[in-house]
């Protein structure tokens, strides 16, 4: 019953986000799973090393980084099953502190707020919360472009893909992904200090994204088709013809889906850290000249998608819970 517990989760954090109050009282999970990682890594990834050994224990530690959080999941999940079904209560709420669906809609609406009250300055202040570019480097355009992106992007990572995880794996699956997620977007760089160490990470989070990108893909897609404005058939067109070309096996689906639907060119080259990172675009001859209207316009396309995703795991939770009964009876 894993994918009814991802299904409650996804409509809990979907009405009530992670409450303030939850925050202050014991953090947030991804905050835990930090801390871990951070110790390993300074326990771990010690720069006097060869590239051979770091790479050895970059894969040790991923393990640490998958087991702990996924074991206290597991265990979780099993105790809570034991009091079936007030415990199902319990067990989505715990798993809707793997999602992120209110406070990312949140988070890309600040910046659309931004640009149009307060211009370029509070756009960058506003889009520099969400990714990891340079804002300075940003003008209006690249401000708008770089918060669709980071919404689609996020879509999968911090939704699509937590929720298939609980769903095929219950809260242990969700815990390990989150901790897999984590752990890329901490070590998983490409810089003298991580490239051996964080090579697992990195790799690891590839594999696991892989289903929930195209899923992602596939529903801005089907999304495009219930909101006004949106080209459902270039969003198709688009993720087919560009999905590969992104640096990233994962990325390109989701933006290049919604770098179709709203008719803008995606991605391309970025600034981080001062160094230009090279990258095709997502929806090459498409605008480059977004706006906020395009930032409004993707969070519609978003919040429609997720819908869709909500849907889908009402129906397979009705159809597993149709085939137990069946099964049983």
């Amino acid at each position: 019953m894993s994918v009814l517990i991802a299904f409650l989760s996804l409509a809990v954090e979907r009405a009530l986000g992670y409450p303030d109050w939850l925050f202050n009282a014991i953090g947030h999970p991804v905050s835990w799973i930090g801390r871990l990682i951070s110790f390993l890594d300074r326990r771990l990834n010690r720069a006097t090393d060869s590239d051979e050994l770091r790479r050895r224990r970059g894969v040790q530690a991923l393990l640490i980084i998958l087991l702990v959080p996924g074991l206290v999941g597991l265990a979780l999940h099993v105790l809570l099953w034991l009091i079936f079904p007030t415990g199902l209560v319990f067990a989505a709420i715990l798993g809707s502190t793997l999602l992120s669906q209110k406070s990312l809609a949140e988070h890309v609406e600040d910046v659309a707020d931004a640009l149009e009250t307060g211009g370029l300055t509070l756009g960058r202040i506003a889009v520099s919360r969400i990714v990891g570019r340079d804002p300075e480097k940003l003008d209006k355009a690249g401000v708008a472009r770089a918060a669709i992106e980071s919404l689609a992007e996020n879509f999968s990572d911090g939704i699509v893909a937590p929720a298939f995880w609980t769903g095929v794996g219950g809260l242990g699956g969700g815990a390990a992904y989150k901790a897999a997620n984590t752990a890329d977007s901490m070590i998983g760089h490409k810089t003298p200090k991580y490239e051996a160490f964080g090579r697992a990470a990195a790799r690891f989070d590839d594999l696991v994204n892989l289903p929930a990108s195209r899923l992602t893909g596939l529903l801005i897609v089907l999304a495009a088709f219930l909101v006004s404005g949106a080209d459902p058939r270039a969003a198709w067109h688009v993720m087919r013809r560009d999905a590969g070309k992104h640096r990233s096996p994962n990325a390109g689906w989701p933006e290049a889906a919604m770098a179709g639907a709203l008719g803008l060119s995606l991605a391309g080259p970025r600034s981080y850290g001062g160094e230009v990172v090279e990258d095709a675009f997502m929806g090459e001859g498409g605008r480059r000249e977004a706006e906020s209207t395009d930032i409004r316009q993707a969070l519609k396309l978003y919040r429609m998608a997720d819908w869709l995703l909500l849907g889908l795991f009402a129906i397979v939770s009705a159809m597993v819970i149709y085939l137990t009964i069946l099964i049983g009876g």
